[in-house]
């Protein structure tokens, strides 16, 4: 993630604001390149892939990078004693302001790249258009009505838990080692993770519950709006969505975000004993 933010640092203006966003568009922009120079490098799967797989390939990275950044965020506000746990409407502290505005660039990153992608293939998928648009407009509205709290834009990001188990069972999907115990393992934990999600999604309900009149008096009715439209998808649709499509696939290995077929398979075959699948 983007390096520690300077301490001295006034982050209501609006100068540091467009540096920070520029710093986090530019940094995951990179990751991203840096994804499809190095799978071009060393990755025989990343070379048999189409165009479309391999801008999949890289942006799943990308996010798997912006996953662990969102893991330590969202852990920090959940479970450290901080401004943000003793104020959950309009606590802010330094490190909580660095997140917003490397969190907004990385969504604006990952709107671009979205649709320039469905753009140059044709293609447009609703929810996770959905999905981006209200990350992006609620960071932005997080850094435009600079007074709301931290708390509850820190443990959104913890909903990113399960992008990095979700980049590594795409992955080792494509390379055909879904007969794996590593892969087998990882998708289980990345159950579990979208599970912990909606989990999350009722707590956060529950916090806004507890937290309504100060909700109504301190942050505005648009910025409510997206947040409690973004929340009610999430909860009621995206995750389970999700949370089903990935133990589907669990049982029956297939790469859904394409073909819809089941993957070829390198790995160790039934009653067989020292094969391994070749290196991706």
């Amino acid at each position: 993630m983007p390096s520690a933010h300077n301490s001295s640092m006034d982050y209501k203006s609006l100068d540091v604001h467009l540096k920070i966003i520029s710093l986090g568009f530019i940094f995951y922009t990179f990751i991203f390149l840096l994804s499809h120079s190095i799978s071009k490098l060393l990755f025989q799967t990343y070379c048999s892939l189409t165009d479309k797989e391999k801008v999949f390939w890289d942006l799943t990275a990308t996010r798997a990078v912006f996953g662990i950044q969102s893991i330590v965020a969202g852990l920090r506000a959940l479970m450290g004693d901080s401004a943000l746990s003793s104020d959950k409407i309009l606590g802010q502290e330094d490190w909580s302001w660095f997140n917003v505005l490397t969190a907004t660039g990385f969504f604006l990153f990952e709107n671009v790249a979205l649709h320039m992608s469905n753009v140059v293939f044709r293609s447009f998928d609703l929810p996770l258009a959905v999905h981006h648009f209200f990350a992006l407009a609620g960071f932005v509205g997080a850094v435009v009505w600079s007074w709301v709290g931290h708390f509850l834009p820190m443990v959104t990001l913890l909903l990113e838990m399960s992008t990095p188990f979700t980049c590594i069972s795409w992955m080792l999907l494509k390379a055909g080692w879904s007969r794996t115990t590593f892969w087998k393992a990882n998708q289980w934990m990345m159950i579990h993770m979208f599970h912990c999600r909606m989990v999350l999604c009722y707590y956060m309900w529950w916090v806004c519950w507890n937290q309504w009149e100060e909700m109504n008096t301190h942050i505005p009715l648009l910025q409510r709006l997206l947040f409690f439209i973004g929340l009610l998808l999430l909860t009621f649709f995206l995750n389970p969505v999700w949370t089903h499509k990935k133990t589907l696939q669990l049982l029956n290995p297939v790469d859904w975000n394409f073909d819809n077929k089941p993957q070829p398979e390198n790995g160790p075959l039934p009653g067989s004993e020292g094969q391994k699948p070749h290196a991706s």
